[in-house]
């Protein structure tokens, strides 16, 4: 019985890997895909954001449909959905296909985490679900060093269409075998109906706002923001940011309890992680056609430089985790931030001459290494101090704010590199890029120093000191 729990914990963990992975693995290919597809600059945007963007909006309501028609029914609906997308994902023939296979890849995802997280909780206790909670944990970094090189491979090897394709034995796996180990031990996995009413009304609005955020920030890169369907879709994502606080306010069973939100410390940590995942991955993304497009190297090697980058994101989370521990949340974020600003600074400097290891890897590994310390800031800050019903929320709202972060980052500083994206060697819109990403750093790390509490965890105790 014990045994069969920790294959299970095994393959919840491979279906979150996935998932991670499609974050980052379409980075190193987007190059290719847009050769191959003729798509422009800002199609290729939309193959990144459309994904995070659904994945990261409709994360809340998956973890309330799991909680209203069970947890493994909402398990095997997403992996479906998933696994089925990314076979559509894999035969797209045209930048719209692939754009919305992308999008119902999101939509799995958001159906999916939560429903699998939720089985680990169920499936473990005591000592035992803070060990599988850990594991757990760490797929998010494993998910995202693996995808850049990942993605490499297979661009370089078979294809990018395999960048999908290699999700379909794995989500079919998966898809066998939790159910029937579930079923053999007779456990949690069985529907917890509930009758509350879903906020469909708040998800629509929390999906249209960033939504129409997005499309307007992706086609002033073309238009400007003077055009009528550029300025219309801003108005738009401002309309639904009202309508979404307002329907929290006033329905029965919201998705997100606004005196939850208010909290401080919670709004800081969401705040933080959204400006982090925007800066990490836009980076991953600009520098994607940075190695290809100026430099002339292949996606392998892009995936291979871009390796000790996701090194440097797991060592600045673990350093991080200490330094919070000892200098409390502030300085930590302040301090990571700060190195991530040095690091865009560093990469402002790049030409096309610029070694691969000694102009790129130096600034984006230390653009990492700060990232990934404030990745624990937000994490940590986000649910202290909360009661443990409120625990759950706050995780999903930081999840939500990675999410929404890495589809805001890529359409700003998509939107800031402009024509440097489209393959000819030009380097003005990369030094804007990671000059903006520069300046969001720093005030990224203001904003932390202004939410984020003004202590750190007491290990021993689990409370906060004071300073």
């Amino acid at each position: 019985m014990q045994r069969h729990r920790w294959w299970v914990l095994t393959l919840l963990c491979l279906a979150q890997f996935m998932l991670i992975a499609d974050v980052t693995v379409v980075n190193v290919a987007l190059p290719t895909i847009g050769a191959e597809l003729a798509l422009s600059g800002s199609a290729l945007t939309w193959i990144v954001t459309a994904y995070t963007l659904f994945f990261g909006s409709l994360l809340l309501l998956g973890g309330r449909l799991a909680d209203a028609i069970g947890k493994l029914r909402m398990y095997v609906i997403g992996l479906s959905l998933f696994t089925a997308a990314s076979l559509a994902s894999g035969f797209a023939a045209s930048g719209p296909a692939l754009i919305t296979a992308r999008s119902v890849q999101g939509v799995g995802a958001a159906l999916l985490s939560p429903a699998a997280m939720a089985l680990v909780t169920v499936l473990f206790d005591g000592p035992a679900r803070h060990k599988a909670l850990g594991v757990w944990a760490a797929i998010g970094g494993a998910g995202a060093a693996a995808g850049v090189m990942l993605g490499g491979v297979l661009v370089s090897g078979p294809g990018w269409a395999w960048i999908f394709f290699i999700n379909i034995p794995v989500g079919l796996l998966a898809l066998i075998a939790v159910p029937a180990l579930l079923g053999r031990m007779r456990l949690a996995a069985a529907p917890t109906p509930s009758r509350a009413r879903l906020d469909l009304l708040g998800a629509l609005a929390l999906t249209a706002a960033p939504a129409l955020l997005i499309y307007g920030l992706v086609q002033s890169r073309d238009e400007g923001f003077n055009a009528a369907h550029v300025w219309l879709p801003l108005a738009g994502a401002a309309v639904f940011t009202f309508i979404f606080f307002a329907v929290e306010r006033r329905v029965m069973v919201p998705l997100v309890r606004l005196e939850v939100l208010a909290r401080r410390s919670l709004l800081g940590g969401a705040l933080v992680m959204l400006a982090a995942s925007g800066l990490l991955i836009s980076a991953f993304f600009l520098n994607s056609f940075y190695v290809q497009h100026i430099l002339g190297e292949s996606a392998l090697t892009a995936g291979l430089a871009f390796l000790p980058v996701a090194v440097a994101v797991t060592l600045g989370a673990h350093l991080g985790g200490a330094a919070v521990g000892r200098i409390g949340w502030r300085l930590t974020a302040l301090a990571g931030f700060a190195l991530a600003a040095l690091g865009a600074l560093l990469l402002t400097g790049l030409s096309a001459d610029s070694g691969l290891w000694t102009g790129l890897a130096p600034g984006f590994s230390l653009m990492s290494f700060g990232l990934g310390a404030t990745f624990v800031c937000a994490t940590t800050a986000a649910i202290n101090g909360l009661e443990h019903q409120d625990a759950g929320l706050a995780s999903g709202l930081v999840s939500t704010a990675h999410e929404l972060g890495a589809a805001l980052g890529v359409a700003v500083i998509a939107m800031i590199a402009g024509a440097s994206l489209e393959g000819a060697a030009e380097l003005s819109g990369f030094s804007a890029a990671f000059t903006a990403s520069a300046v969001i750093a720093f005030a990224a790390g203001i904003t932390g120093w202004l939410l984020l509490p003004a202590g750190r965890p007491d290990l021993s105790q689990g409370r906060v000191m004071a300073h």
